[in-house]
């Protein structure tokens, strides 16, 4: 865990965004990833619990408080990072019952600005949502010619996790 870092932001509205892994609702999250998110689509439960243990933060959007009482998780991103250089965040979503309220700008706001990440080149992959990414300075990528990628074999990688 990171040391003396701010983990709970509150709004106005009754909505709480933290990085304590312990308030995730894993069963929403997994639910999201593996019957809506177009990039993980039918990804096992052990790989998202995977996922989330081996990244350096999480960022639980919350209604409610997880601190004061009840609460529901409404979304949810991750970091992977050296908090030097590389930042990739991933699996971004509010829930669509709660969009339209501001919260996905709210939680990019949080997470770009978060003090060992701001400084770190973020990299993502989506196929939508490209003007909200904008407005936090992401671009597509230059020179795309130079970039590499190895495509990821779930069955290798759940292999490595039953």
């Amino acid at each position: 865990m990171l040391v003396n870092e701010k983990i709970l932001w509150t709004n106005n509205d009754g909505f709480t965004i933290s990085t304590e892994k312990s308030f995730l609702d894993i069963d929403v999250i997994f639910n999201f990833l593996s019957r809506d998110a177009y990039w993980v689509k039918g990804i096992t439960k052990e790989l998202v619990v995977a996922s989330i243990e081996n990244s350096i933060l999480c960022y639980g959007v919350y209604d409610g408080n997880p601190n004061d009482g009840p609460y529901k998780q409404v979304g949810f991103a991750r970091v992977v990072s050296d908090l030097v250089r590389f930042s990739w965040l991933g699996d971004v979503f509010i829930l669509p019952e709660y969009r339209g309220r501001g919260l996905s700008k709210w939680l990019m706001s949080v997470i770009i600005e978060h003090p060992k990440l701001k400084g770190t080149s973020f990299q993502l992959a989506t196929k939508d949502a490209h003007s909200l990414y904008a407005q936090y300075g992401f671009k597509p990528l230059g020179q795309i010619e130079n970039r590499m990628i190895r495509s990821l074999d779930w069955e290798v990688v759940y292999q490595g996790y039953k």
